[in-house]
C-alpha cells in the first residue's frame, strides 16, 4: 500500500547540496511505496503527485521533522550476563580495561540460543523503537568455533550487517598463546563464520591483539571476501588507524586517542571513523574532538556500541545528544552521522537517505526540527517510524 507523509515541518533527506548537506526541506512530503521512497517534495504538490493511487494512506505529519532512520553501524546485540557491577566500580574511579569482556564470553557461552535470541530480539525492538532501521551486529563474545558460529547464525537473523569479531580479545584458554589463538580465528572459525557474515573485525589495542596479529586476521577475512572493520585507537594511540587505512577497510570504530598523521590518512581515504560517544560516557574517557575531524575532511559516523561492558545504550538520540554536547558536532553533522554517516561506514546507499529509490526507513520525531534531538535530551521524541514502508513503532 502506498503512503503519503505530508504536513512535514522539516524535512531532512540527506540529498547533500552546496548549501546543506542534509538537504533539508520545509512544508515537505514523502511518498512511499513497496518498500521505497518514491517521491519527495512540496506538501502542496502532493495532491497531483498521488492523484489516482490506489489504497493510499495518507499521514498527517501535522508540522513535524522527518528524519532517515538511524544507521547505528556498530553493535554488540549477542550476549548474556550483566556487568553493572563493572560500571559501578568504574564511576568509582576504575579506570576501563579490555578485560572485562571475558566475563561476558563466560556468560554468553553458557546461555542457550533460545536464550540469546530472545534477548537479542528485545535489543532489536528497543533500537526500533528509537528510530534506528538499521543495525550491524558482531559476534565476539564467544570466542570458539561453535559459540562464534552461533552468535553470527543469531545475528543473521535480525540483520544482513553481520560481522564476524572472532579476534575480540584472546580467550582464557589461550593465556600467554595468543598466536595460537589467532591461527584458530584465521582457520576453523573463519571457515565456520564467514559464510554467515558480511564483516570482518578485530580489537587492535593493547590487551587485545597487535598490529602484526590484526593484520592476520583481516587479510584472512578479506581474503574469503569479507568487508574489513577495526576498532582501534580506543585506550591509546596505535597503528590501528594505519592499517585500517592501508587494506581500505569500510571503517575504524573508536579513534579517541588520533595523531595528525591518523587524521590525514583517514581525510585521504573512504575509510569513516565512527564515533561511539556511550563509550566515552561510561567509561569516562575524554571525547574524541569531532570538529578536528571534520574540519580536516574526515567522514564521521556516529554508532551506539550496545555491549554490556563499556555502552549499555541503544539510543540513537542519546548519542547525537553527547556528540553536540561534549565533542564539538553541529545538531546536523550529528544526526547526517547518525544516518548517512552509519550508512557509509556500511558502504550502503539504499539507506541512510530519502532520495527516490532509497529504502523507505525514516522516522516521524515529536518534534518540529531534528536540532531538538540535541536540545531536549533524554526525551523519547521518537513518534512513529517506518522500515521498508511499513509503520513498525
Amino acid at each position: 500500500m502506498p503512503t503519503l507523509i505530508t504536513r512535514i515541518g522539516e524535512l531532512t533527506t540527506n540529498v547533500v547540496s552546496d548549501r546543506d548537506p542534509c538537504g533539508t526541506a520545509v512544508d515537505a512530503a514523502v511518498l512511499l511505496d513497496e518498500g521505497r521512497v518514491v517521491w519527495t517534495g512540496p506538501a502542496g504538490d502532493a495532491a497531483a503527485r498521488t492523484a489516482g493511487l490506489a489504497d493510499l494512506e495518507v499521514v498527517d505529519a501535522a508540522g513535524r521533522a522527518v528524519i532517515p532512520g538511524f544507521v547505528d553501524s556498530h553493535s554488540h546485540l549477542v550476549f548474556a550476563g550483566d556487568r553493572a557491577a563493572e560500571f559501578e566500580a568504574r564511576m568509582a574511579g576504575r579506570p576501563y580495561t579490555a578485560g572485562g569482556i571475558r566475563s561476558t564470553v563466560a556468560a554468553t557461552r553458557a546461555a542457550t540460543d533460545a536464550e540469546l535470541r530472545l534477548r537479542l530480539r528485545r535489543f532489536r525492538d528497543e533500537m526500533l523503537a528509537q528510530g534506528t532501521t538499521t543495525v550491524e551486529i558482531k559476534s565476539g563474545y564467544g570466542l570458539s568455533v561453535e559459540d562464534e558460529e552461533r552468535l553470527v547464525r543469531l545475528a543473521a537473523e535480525i540483520t544482513p550487517e553481520v560481522t564476524f569479531l572472532g579476534a575480540h580479545v584472546v580467550p582464557p584458554e589461550y593465556a600467554d598463546r595468543a598466536d595460537e589463538y589467532v591461527n584458530l580465528v584465521v582457520g576453523p572459525m573463519l571457515d565456520a563464520c564467514a559464510p554467515l557474515s558480511r564483516w570482518i573485525d578485530v580489537f587492535c589495542e593493547t590487551g587485545a591483539f597487535t598490529t602484526a596479529q590484526s593484520r592476520r586476521v583481516l587479510e584472512a577475512g578479506i581474503a574469503r571476501g569479507l568487508g574489513a572493520r577495526v576498532h582501534a585507537s580506543q585506550l591509546g594511540p596505535g597503528a590501528g588507524v594505519q592499517l585500517a587505512v592501508e587494506l581500505g577497510a569500510a571503517s575504524i570504530d573508536h579513534g579517541t586517542y588520533l595523531t595528525d598523521a591518523d587524521v590525514a590518512a583517514l581525510a585521504g581515504s573512504d575509510t569513516v571513523l565512527t564515533l561511539l560517544p556511550g563509550v566515552e560516557f561510561s567509561t569516562r574517557q575524554p571525547y574524541p574532538d569531532a570538529r578536528r575531524l571534520l574540519d580536516a575532511g574526515v567522514t564521521v559516523a556516529l554508532a551506539c556500541d550496545t555491549n554490556p561492558g563499556s555502552s549499555f545504550t541503544s539510543s540513537m538520540p542519546f548519542c547525537i545528544a553527547v556528540a553536540v554536547r561534549d565533542m564539538g558536532m553541529t545538531p546536523a553533522e550529528a544526526v547526517w552521522a547518525a544516518t548517512a554517516g552509519g550508512a557509509r561506514a556500511l558502504r550502503r546507499d539504499d539507506i541512510g537517505t530519502l532520495a527516490p529509490g532509497a529504502r523507505a526507513d525514516l522516522v516521524l520525531l515529536e518534534a518540529p526540527s531534528r536540532v531538538h534531538l540535541a536540545y531536549r535530551p533524554g526525551v523519547p521524541l521518537v513518534h512513529r517510524v517506518w522500515k521498508d514502508g511499513v509503520e513498525v513503532g
